[in-house]
């Protein structure tokens, strides 16, 4: 029997007999040859079935192939310049696992689409070349993210997703049920790697965060994940620079290892290639005065919306770092700057090309006195925050960290309008399914 192969690995096979196993993804013919389409996951090939080459069972099966039937293929291996991947497979053998009935047709077709009824059809759109493309960026960012850490000495630890308060604010909480009490869906895991990084050092958490604001902006999702390091004996400058380096190292394993993806998303990897260290630098002061002289009606004290953002970074091809914003529109937990502790010794990382913030963080207050002033001032409640407060009790030391948003990283990468591509199923203000 010849081997099974996947269609990424088809060049290994060049000339040789083969079974590709798939979904048929177009079709067309030339009377006495059909040309059928098969993607397996991995890619596409180009089949070819010659009516005087096969039986008559296999060329009646090949004609009548209907989009997203599922099949095995036979054959032999060409190598054709023309071809997409610069294979075609002339097949010789054809198995039809389950036939997609012509009454009832797969309902996503070549024609246009409103994006209403791609999102309803969500679990079958995910075929489609753009959005595998997109999940095989996204996966090469996670892995990236990774291998940055894992290289770099930090240990992976997994936070609670049921939390009993508030990390981010009380505003923004999805409240669950928890037996005869209730939780929250975590906002972050920060907190809890505030406790891991004074065990082992440097750590790490990727998981899912849950924020329950109502908003409707192509940034915004109820549900994404994030990646969040935390370092012992660090400061902001540190965190800064954790964070340039891995966004830089990001894009150029994307870029190393993506750019048929990205090919496939007709994003212009010239502006990626730019973004290497090291990367612009404003304090929040800077920040205010160049969107004034923009026509922004911000004033010093209040917090950035997304078009502020925007025209912070149009003037940048990098990404763009904007440090020491008012301490009131902050965390609790963040440190006050000692020379200004009207500011926070914080820093947001603005995507070039308008796609906002992907990184925020800083460093964390490590005062115990003034922790506690800080729960109080936020009517936290203090009987679940007890054992963050220990935290400042028992060897306190300088710390920083920062969570960086994977949904906006994919979609800046990618160049995507909006975040909803970016997952393979999103949860936003009006929609829950599928």
């Amino acid at each position: 029997m010849p081997p099974v192969v996947e269609i990424r690995n088809i060049a290994q096979f060049a000339g040789q007999e083969v079974v590709i196993q798939g979904w048929l993804y177009n079709l067309r013919s030339s009377g006495k040859i059909v040309f059928p389409l098969i993607r397996d996951g991995s890619g596409i090939i180009q089949g070819v079935v010659v009516k005087s080459a096969v039986s008559p069972q296999v060329f009646e099966h090949a004609r009548g192939l209907t989009q997203e039937s599922s099949l095995r293929a036979a054959g032999k291996v060409r190598a054709d310049a023309r071809a997409p991947g610069g294979f075609e497979l002339d097949i010789t053998g054809l198995e039809i696992v389950q036939y997609v009935p012509i009454e009832r047709p797969y309902p996503i077709t070549p024609k246009d689409h409103g994006i209403e009824f791609l999102m309803d059809h969500r679990h079958l759109w995910l075929r489609s070349s753009r959005q595998r493309a997109i999940l095989g960026v996204r996966h090469e960012i996670i892995k990236a993210c990774r291998d940055y850490f894992d290289d770099r000495g930090f240990t992976l630890v997994d936070t609670p997703i049921f939390t009993p308060a508030a990390c981010e604010g009380t505003t923004t909480l999805f409240e669950v049920g928890y037996f005869e009490d209730k939780a929250y869906l975590t906002q972050s895991g920060q907190l809890y790697n505030e406790a891991t990084a004074a065990a082992v050092g440097k750590t790490y958490c990727f998981g899912p965060t849950f924020r329950a604001e109502k908003s409707k902006t192509r940034r915004h999702l109820t549900e994404f994940w994030m990646i969040e390091p935390e370092v012992a004996f660090a400061h902001l400058d540190d965190a800064m620079a954790l964070g340039e380096g891995l966004v830089a190292f990001v894009v150029e394993r994307v870029l190393a290892k993506r750019r048929s993806e990205l090919k496939v998303l007709e994003r212009d990897v010239a502006k990626l290639e730019k973004v290497v260290p090291p990367f612009p630098r404003l304090s929040y002061d800077e920040a205010v005065k160049i969107l004034q002289g923009k026509g922004s009606e911000i004033q010093w004290g209040g917090d950035f919306g997304g078009t502020d953002e925007t025209l912070l970074s149009e003037g940048f091809e990098k990404p763009l770092l904007v440090h020491r914003y008012p301490s009131q529109v902050k965390a609790f937990y963040m440190a006050p700057d000692p020379a200004r502790p009207e500011v926070a010794l914080c820093v947001d990382m603005l995507a070039p090309q308008g796609y906002g913030e992907i990184i925020g963080g800083g460093e964390r207050i490590a005062d115990e006195k003034l922790l506690v002033e800080r729960i109080e001032k936020e009517k936290l409640p203090p009987e679940t925050l007890g054992w963050y407060v220990d935290l400042r009790r028992y060897g306190s030391v300088p710390h920083s960290g920062f969570g960086m948003g994977i949904e906006r990283v994919v979609a800046w990468i990618c160049g995507l309008e909006h975040v909803r591509e970016t997952i393979p199923f999103p949860r936003m203000l009006y929609r829950l399914t599928p």
